[in-house]
């Protein structure tokens, strides 16, 4: 009797548990956030209003919490527990869909999409080798990139839009991981007939009085400006651009000198006018080029593979005089 009463309260137990989450009930939460409200996600998903809503009351159950802040005729807001469980469901979402494609070779092979982004500047020099050497490798891969300045980019690694992307350490926000690839040095950019234009390194007050052409972007921008202050110069900022080959070009005609970071393999500008990379001296400090993800989601194996390929083909380090990256 006491066997029968235990293997009941068992049976009991077993019907009272908390119903299991689904990842298409993470997805729907996931589309929510996204859109701000439930009519929105159905329309993005295909399906209907109920079934979203439906799903979304069966998670809250299964996890004992409240997700949504539900507002008639004003949409959806994740509550701090949606929040959390918003940020981890993108990463298991992501990690099923890794497993998935993973399954298909037995884990042998990488498969799948891949999104990588790179700050502009660098992307002329930094994307192909990328692009063609790890293509090589993992040829199921379709890796895809996204050229954009820095904010832009890091607002779609932490919308997980993008894997990784490439970028300059300067004042990245919270919720970005990143690892160092290389170092490069901020050199100054001289006509080649400028008097100073000798390959020697130049004081950044012998050029006060020149006009210099400043690379506007951020946080470049911000950067150069920086380098100016702790040199104890006040520059006389002549053209403002946001172009880095336009800034180059102007340089090379004459018209003023430039800071800049990413160094080209050639000396000379779009228009085939030579142009002089001079250190600065005292050197300001080094910056460092990253290749940053967002630190709530779990890098699928695609994007751990990118980034072991980054970190080998980076290997060398960079450059200290001429500021190129290593090379392929």
């Amino acid at each position: 009797m006491n066997e029968t009463k235990g293997a009941r309260g068992a049976a009991n137990d077993v019907v009272r548990a908390p119903s299991r989450f689904t990842l298409r009930q993470l997805g729907y939460l996931i589309a929510v956030g996204e859109t701000g409200s439930i009519s929105a996600a159905a329309d993005r998903l295909h399906v209907t209003q109920t079934a979203v809503g439906a799903s979304l009351n069966d998670l809250e159950r299964a996890l004992g919490t409240q997700l949504l802040v539900r507002r008639r005729a004003h949409g959806a807001l994740l509550t701090p527990a949606g929040q959390y469980v918003y940020d981890r469901a993108r990463s298991l979402l992501a990690e099923a869909a890794d497993l998935e494609l993973s399954a298909r070779d037995t884990g042998t092979a990488l498969r799948g999409p891949l999104a990588l982004g790179c700050y502009s500047t660098l992307a002329v020099t930094l994307v192909p080798p990328i692009l063609q050497g790890f293509s090589e490798l993992h040829p199921g891969v379709e890796l895809d990139f996204v050229a954009d300045q820095q904010v832009p980019l890091e607002r779609r690694l932490l919308a997980g839009e993008l894997d990784a992307a490439l970028m300059y350490d300067m004042n990245l926000p919270m919720g970005l991981a990143a690892r160092t690839l290389y170092e490069a040095r901020v050199y100054v950019l001289l006509a080649a007939d400028h008097p100073l234009a000798t390959g020697g390194p130049v004081e950044l007050a012998a050029l006060e009085a020149d006009p210099l052409v400043f690379l506007d972007l951020h946080p470049s921008g911000e950067h150069t400006m920086a380098v100016f202050r702790a040199a104890g110069v006040e520059p006389r900022i002549r053209y403002r651009t946001t172009d880095f080959e336009l800034t180059r070009s102007l340089v090379g005609r004459g018209l003023g000198y430039a800071l800049l970071v990413q160094r080209p393999w050639r000396d000379e500008t779009y228009e085939g006018l030579p142009v002089v990379a001079a250190e600065i001296t005292p050197a300001p400090a080094p910056v460092r080029i990253l290749l940053a993800w967002s630190a709530a989601v779990r890098p699928t194996r695609r994007a751990q593979a990118l980034m072991a390929f980054a970190a080998s083909l980076f290997a060398g380090g960079a450059t200290e005089k001429t500021n190129s990256p290593p090379s392929f």
